[in-house]
């Protein structure tokens, strides 16, 4: 019995486990103090800083679960002596290669305001190392009590939207250029899909945003001479929002126009592949007619029979260029 050959044994790789965070034992806290106001930063929070959080201060539990939640709404909590707020803000994710929503939890006092965004944010950062270094902006910011530094937070974070704006309408102008241009249709509808998936996710992050400011503005807890400065929150979100829907038009307008375009060329194609076809059907036919096999057909059985037989054939060719040059449909 001859040996049949084995089939060779598949490896199976076990999944890498992911690496879990080393947990700390001590809260990371970075803390700035002026003119009887200080400012916590706790980036990433885990149970460690609100466990410190229940500690140093009387703060909800309920307030400290979400912090930790990452499927918080944006909201605000108000109390007595404090008031909790839950915001999204847009946050590129490199690990997925997308925008996603960052959350920003934050507890504003008489005297203290504490931030805890769940990943590092660069404008909330670059302002808390501006005010760490710069003691005569802290104290002017400080001074001003805990809402204005609030405000000041709100309006880094919303000025941040804008550059990420100009990048979705910088990619925009270049798919714009990109549909008329000889590259790959799939290509195309590819960035498409991925700017318009951008500006999707964008929305998605706003949106919720445009209520919860319109709330902050009119607080009870917040000063009434700050009206004024989160009104100028409220209107950068409504801006962005703007922008948003405009964007959202210009790329539904653009997959339309992509489309069109892979229409039309679809068209040229078959238009073409129709001419070839209906030239080379009559002269199919004449070579058919005389490829019979039959004895008496004219022109078979000489060599000029065969050179008058091309020319007519070349003939039909030409006069059915001619003609669909003329309808121009060529």
């Amino acid at each position: 019995m001859p040996n049949l050959p084995r089939i060779p044994r598949t490896v199976r790789r076990r999944p890498r486990a992911p690496q879990r965070p080393v947990e700390r034992s001590e809260p990371r806290i970075a803390e700035i103090e002026a003119a009887g106001l200080r400012w916590l930063q706790l980036e990433e929070p885990t149970a460690v800083e609100t466990a410190w959080l229940a500690q140093n201060f009387e703060f909800h539990e309920l307030d400290l679960e979400d912090v930790l939640s990452t499927r918080q709404r944006p909201k605000i909590d108000e109390y007595a002596d404090y008031m909790f707020i839950v915001l999204h803000v847009p946050h590129y994710n490199k690990e997925r290669a997308r925008l996603d929503a960052a959350e920003l939890n934050v507890f504003v006092g008489r005297d203290y305001i504490v931030t805890l965004p769940n990943v590092p944010l660069k404008p909330l950062g670059r302002l808390f190392a501006q005010l760490e270094d710069n003691r005569e902006r802290r104290e002017e910011y400080f001074s001003k009590g805990s809402g204005y530094v609030l405000y000041e937070i709100l309006s880094e974070l919303f000025d941040y939207c804008f550059p990420i704006l100009d990048k979705i309408g910088f990619k925009l102008d270049r798919l714009r250029e990109a549909i008329f241009t000889e590259r790959r249709s799939e290509e195309v509808v590819r960035d498409i899909s991925d700017v318009k998936h951008e500006i999707v996710s964008y929305r998605k992050v706003i949106q919720p945003e445009r209520s919860t400011l319109r709330l902050l503005e009119r607080t009870r807890y917040l000063p009434d001479d700050l009206e004024v400065y989160f009104d100028d929150i409220v209107d950068k979100a409504e801006r962005i929002w703007d922008q948003l829907d405009n964007y959202k038009e210009v790329v539904e307008a653009l997959e339309a126009t992509n489309e069109s375009v892979i229409a039309h060329k679809q068209n040229d194609i078959l238009r073409l592949l129709t001419i070839f076809s209906v030239i080379l059907l009559p002269l199919t036919l004449v070579s058919g007619i005389f490829g019979m096999n039959f004895r008496h057909i004219p022109f078979t059985n000489d060599y000029h029979g065969f050179v008058a037989t091309v020319g007519i054939m070349v003939a039909i060719a030409a006069a059915m260029l001619a003609f669909f040059r003329i309808k121009r449909w060529i």
